[in-house]
């Protein structure tokens, strides 16, 4: 059904996932925020290999969709580059657009070279379901790391769902509440995790923007920052 592709870009290692479509290969790109010329070589021409996969596919990608969760610069610092080379728009929530304009200007106080923002055409809303890729979405809007934070949760008819969770949740910890002008709430970013979150079923894939994979389950159980704060 799917193929999930991981990339740790920057030296944040940010982890830009591209997902496929197995039986399509029509293709997404999450979060793009560097490594734009490695990701590129690997999808249209099979050049290097991802940082890791889940599942296989063999044939041909085409990308249809380039989708974010947040406008942190090491999420969409390369969306300029994806945008042009592809020919796509691309889906950002509308709260998060100062913050992307500001991207190139963070990259540069962390000493990364970054092209001019990119300018997203359309925006998520929070309950709302897209399909890219004959793959369906469902958006969930965590603002707390950010104003505009989402979560994207893929819901497959077969297997755990696969929840590709930016900054807000990751394993053993939660997004930084304390960047400049980002928005930054700690009790609503742990209120949106407890009531947009936790619902959802236990096995689902949790893909944070940094760090090792884990599961809802997992994190409602052993997430200290959610049992630390009442």
């Amino acid at each position: 059904m799917v193929c999930i592709a991981h990339f740790f870009v920057t030296a944040l290692a940010q982890r830009c996932s591209v997902v496929t479509n197995t039986n399509t290969g029509e293709t997404i790109i999450i979060d793009g925020g560097g490594d734009s010329n490695r990701i590129i070589q690997w999808i249209d021409q099979g050049i290097g290999e991802p940082d890791a996969i889940l599942g296989q596919f063999d044939g041909q990608r085409k990308v249809v969709a380039l989708i974010n969760t947040h406008a942190h610069f090491d999420h969409s610092g390369h969306i300029p580059f994806l945008k042009s080379h592809y020919n796509l728009e691309w889906w950002l929530h509308s709260d998060d657009d100062y913050l992307q304009s500001l991207a190139q200007e963070s990259g540069a106080r962390w000493g990364f070279d970054l092209p001019p923002p990119a300018i997203a055409e359309n925006s998520w809303i929070h309950g709302e379901k897209h399909t890219f890729a004959g793959l369906e979405f469902e958006i969930i809007h965590t603002p707390g790391h950010t104003l505009g934070g989402c979560c994207l949760n893929l819901k497959l008819e077969e297997g755990p769902n696969h929840l590709f969770a930016g900054d807000t949740l990751f394993q053993g910890s939660i997004g930084r509440t304390d960047l400049p002008d980002t928005g930054g709430d700690l009790e609503l970013l742990l209120q949106m995790i407890r009531t947009r979150l936790w619902p959802l079923a236990d096995d689902t894939v949790v893909h944070p923007g940094h760090g090792p994979l884990t599961t809802i389950g997992e994190e409602k159980r052993y997430n200290p920052f959610l049992n630390k704060y009442h």
